[in-house]
C-alpha cells in the first residue's frame, strides 16, 4: 500500500480525522511552515488583499485600454466625476465565447502536456534534470515525487507558436493582445473555481491530511490554503502545474503577441520591446531549466494551496508581470544605444546574481557541502529540526559566496532584473514601474516570512547563522 493510500484510509476511518490530527500536531515541536494561528494583522492583509488584488488588476488592465497607459489621467477622471469604476467597467469589452474558447483550449493544452507526455528532454540536453524527481520533505515527514517537464512543454509550446505564425496560419500572433481583457474575465473564473476548489477538497478529500493546516479562520484558510500538496490523482500536482503552468508558459507568447501588435500598428518592433521579451525570456526559461530545484523553494516547500496561489498564478501573474509589454503596445518606446546597453548589463548582471546564487545553494545541497564554492571550501552551521512525524533531520546553511554577503541574495538579483524591464521602458508613465514595487514589497515580505519559518524551523542554530550572515538583502543596507 502507498503512503497516499493509508492516509487516506486514516482519514476516511475517522469522522474528524484532520481536525484531530491538527490538534494533536499543535503540541508538536515541528511548527515550521504556514501559520497555525492567525492574529489581527495577519488578518487585516488577507481581506485587504482578496478585495483590492482582482481591483488592482483590474484597474491597470483598463488604464491601458481606456487612457492609454496614464495613470495620472484616469485618477484625474475619478478625481473630478468624469468616470467612476462602474463607467470604466461598462466600456470594456465583456467575456466572449471566443474568448473562452481560447482559453480553455490553452488550459487543455497545457494539461494534456503535463500529464501525458513524460520528459525526454533530459535525455537530449546535457545538464537538464528532468523527468521524475523527489520534493523537499514536507512538514509532515513525507516527501513526493513530481514529473518535471517543464522546459519540454515550453518548447512544444512555443514551436507550434512559431510554426503557426509563419507557417500554418490557423491564428493571428496578435490573439492574446486582441482578446486580452475577455481573457481577464476567463482568468479569473479559473482562479476562483480552482482556489474554491482546493479549499473544499482540503475538508472533504484531503490528498495527505498530515499536512493540512486550519486556522479556525474561513477567509485566512481561503486565502493561503489549507492543504500543503493536493493532488488529483498520482501526478496532477495542483501547485506545481498552476505554478509553473499556464502562466508562465504563457507568460513569453503574451510577450510575442505584444510584440506582433506593435508591428501591425506602427510597421515595426521596438528596441525596447525587444528588451523586455528577451530578459523575461531568459528568466522563464530559466525557471524551466531548473524546474527539479524550484521544487525545494518557498513555493512548494512552504506554501500551501489556496486562493494566494490559485488565483495569483492565473490572474495576477500573466496580466501584471506582462504589464511592461502591454505598456509599449499602447506607448512605443525607442531607446538609444546607451539605454539599451544600460538596461541589458543591468538585466544580465541581475541574472547572473540570481542564477549564480541559486545554483551554489543547490550545489550545497547536492553534494552536502562537499564542494568548492567561490574557489574555497564551504562554510557553514550544522542544524537540526524535527518533522511532525517526531523524526529528527539534520540540515546545513551555508555562510559562503553568495549566501555570506546576504541571506538573500538571490532575492537581490531578482530585483535588478526587475528594475531593468521597468526602465526599458522609459520615465514616461509610472504604470511600468509597478513591477519593480511590487517585486520589492514582495520579496522583503518573503525575506520576513522565511526567517520566520526558518527561526521557528532550526530554533537557536538559526540566530547563529544570522550572527555570521547579519544582512538580509541589499549589503551594508538591509
Amino acid at each position: 500500500m502507498s503512503t497516499t493510500e493509508s492516509v487516506r484510509k486514516r482519514h476516511k476511518a475517522k469522522t474528524n480525522g484532520a481536525e484531530t490530527a491538527t490538534k494533536g500536531r499543535k503540541e508538536e515541536l515541528a511548527k515550521w511552515g504556514r501559520a497555525w494561528e492567525v492574529d489581527w494583522f495577519s488578518l487585516s492583509g488577507v481581506l485587504l488583499l482578496l478585495c483590492f488584488a482582482p481591483f488592482i488588476v483590474f484597474f491597470f488592465i483598463m488604464t491601458c485600454d481606456q487612457y492609454q497607459c496614464s495613470i495620472s489621467h484616469v485618477l484625474l477622471d475619478l478625481y473630478n466625476g468624469d468616470a467612476s469604476p462602474l463607467s470604466i467597467l461598462s466600456r470594456a469589452p465583456a467575456l466572449t465565447w471566443t474568448a473562452a474558447k481560447i482559453y480553455a483550449s490553452w488550459v487543455t493544452f497545457q494539461i494534456v502536456l503535463y500529464m501525458c507526455i513524460p520528459d525526454v528532454t533530459h535525455y537530449i540536453l546535457p545538464g537538464y534534470v528532468g523527468g521524475v524527481q523527489e520534493g523537499a520533505r514536507t512538514p509532515a515527514g513525507l516527501i513526493n515525487k513530481y514529473e518535471i517537464n517543464g522546459l519540454q512543454c515550453w518548447i512544444i509550446t512555443h514551436a507550434l507558436w512559431v510554426a503557426n505564425a509563419y507557417y500554418f496560419h490557423w491564428f493571428s500572433p496578435t490573439i492574446i493582445f486582441d482578446n486580452w481583457i475577455p481573457l481577464l474575465w476567463c482568468t479569473n473564473i479559473l482562479g476562483y473555481a480552482v482556489s474554491t476548489f482546493a479549499f473544499i477538497k482540503a475538508y472533504l478529500f484531503p490528498t495527505n491530511p498530515e499536512d493540512c493546516k486550519y486556522t479556525g479562520n474561513i477567509f485566512y484558510n481561503y486565502m493561503m490554503g489549507i492543504e500543503f500538496n493536493p493532488r488529483i490523482g498520482k501526478w496532477f500536482d495542483f501547485k506545481l502545474f498552476f505554478n509553473g503552468r499556464p502562466g508562465i508558459v504563457a507568460w513569453t507568447l503574451i510577450n510575442l503577441s505584444y510584440a506582433a501588435k506593435q508591428q501591425e500598428l506602427y510597421g515595426y518592433v521596438t528596441n525596447s520591446m525587444i528588451l523586455v521579451n528577451v530578459l523575461q525570456a531568459i528568466y522563464v526559461v530559466d525557471f524551466f531549466w531548473n524546474e527539479a530545484w524550484y521544487l525545494k523553494t518557498i513555493d512548494i516547500c512552504h506554501d500551501h494551496f489556496g486562493w494566494y496561489l490559485g488565483w495569483g498564478d492565473c490572474v495576477w501573474l500573466p496580466f501584471l508581470y506582462t504589464l511592461q509589454g502591454l505598456y509599449l503596445v499602447y506607448n512605443p518606446v525607442q531607446l538609444s544605444t546607451p539605454n539599451v546597453a544600460g538596461v541589458l548589463i543591468l538585466g544580465l548582471l541581475g541574472y547572473y546574481i540570481f542564477r549564480s546564487a541559486n545554483h551554489q545553494k543547490d550545489l550545497f545541497r547536492r553534494t552536502e557541502g562537499k564542494c568548492t564554492i567561490w574557489g574555497r571550501k564551504p562554510a557553514y552551521i550544522e542544524c537540526s529540526y524535527r518533522s511532525a512525524d517526531g523524526g529528527t533531520h539534520k540540515s546545513k546553511l551555508m555562510t559562503s559566496g553568495f549566501w555570506g554577503v546576504t541571506r538573500h541574495m538571490n532575492y537581490t538579483g531578482d530585483l535588478m532584473g526587475s528594475l531593468a524591464y521597468c526602465l526599458a521602458c522609459g520615465g514616461g508613465h509610472l504604470l511600468p514601474y509597478f513591477y519593480i514595487i511590487y517585486m520589492t514589497i514582495l520579496l522583503v515580505h518573503r525575506c520576513i516570512r522565511d526567517e520566520h519559518r526558518c527561526s521557528n524551523k532550526y530554533g537557536k542554530d538559526w540566530k547563529r547563522y544570522t550572527e555570521a550572515v547579519p544582512q538580509r538583502l541589499l549589503p551594508g543596507i538591509f
